[in-house]
């Protein structure tokens, strides 16, 4: 039982990074109606420079604040001078073009600061609490659970209660239309990248401490898990990012502690499949209303 308990908790640790992560899937989703396979590569640059910053001052608080402004610049600078380039009658030039920066920015990561793992101490103590001899969460997990919480409610505010955000909706899902009424579509998407990337960069800075540290490669996994959380819990969705982010969490954790390592994928491939045959578009999505 004392395992179990463990297991839980340290799925639940995993498991808020993840949501955090999907949660940039989700709003460049609702933003721009895309799919952005350079989440990753893009948080990690961020990360570098948060990395630097936190070394030479020593404030983890800092390099945190740096890698989410430096990552809506970098969103800025690939949706204004790359991805708006791209035709966007057709998703898969689009798709092309991620990729391809995928591999421009890990090999310029690569090249720049080479292969090792750097590691970045936690601001917070990872030592878990113990409650009853078992276990839980830790003081750095807490904290990660309060900003996870944080941008759902905040996300959930800026997109529903909002001004700025029913036109980022709008010029996702209707830009003719959002034209017509006098919505700035291009400055819209174009904060719905910032926006999104900021988050994919904190969810990658908060992973390092609890990681090997920092290298080129670090969101590729993260980036994998928070994919399928977001298709779990429907797209469109931050609250199914958060819920699917701590299911997925549990489950990695739980089928790693059992069963070993090399199952995980399995089962998260497993239960993606079974969300998939029996709600498509997410556990949580909406249905759209029709208009005929």
């Amino acid at each position: 039982m004392d395992r179990l308990a463990f297991l839980l908790a340290t799925g639940v640790a995993r498991g808020l990074v993840i949501a955090l992560f999907a949660l940039s899937l989700v709003i460049i989703w609702r933003a721009a109606r895309i799919v952005n396979f350079a989440q990753a590569a893009m948080a990690v640059v961020a990360a570098y420079l948060a990395f630097a910053v936190t070394g030479l001052t020593g404030s983890f608080w800092l390099g945190l604040v740096v890698a989410v402004v430096t990552g809506a610049l970098v969103g800025f600078a690939v949706e204004r001078w790359l991805i708006r380039l791209v035709p966007a009658t057709n998703p898969l030039p689009g798709m092309i073009v991620a990729i391809g920066l995928v591999m421009v920015l890990q090999s310029a990561i690569g090249i720049a600061f080479g292969p090792q793992h750097r590691p970045l101490p936690a601001p917070l103590s990872k030592q878990p609490f113990v409650i009853g001899s078992v276990p839980v969460l830790s003081p750095y997990d807490l904290f990660v659970l309060v900003v996870a919480l944080a941008v759902v409610v905040g996300l959930a505010v800026l997109f529903n209660a909002t001004t700025l955000g029913l036109q980022m909706r709008a010029s996702a899902m209707a830009p003719e239309v959002s034209r017509l009424l006098g919505v700035r579509v291009p400055r819209m998407v174009t904060l719905g990248w910032m926006l999104s990337a900021g988050v994919a960069a904190l969810a990658v800075m908060l992973l390092i401490p609890t990681e090997l540290g920092l290298n080129a490669h670090t969101g590729d996994i993260l980036f994998v898990h928070a994919f399928t959380v977001a298709v779990l819990g429907g797209l469109d969705s931050p609250v199914g990012a958060l819920v699917g982010g701590i299911v997925v969490g549990v489950l990695i954790s739980l089928v790693t502690g059992f069963l070993g390592a090399g199952f995980a994928p399995l089962a998260v491939l497993a239960l993606l499949t079974l969300v998939l045959l029996v709600r498509p578009g997410g556990i949580f999505a909406v249905k759209e209303a029709r208009t005929a």
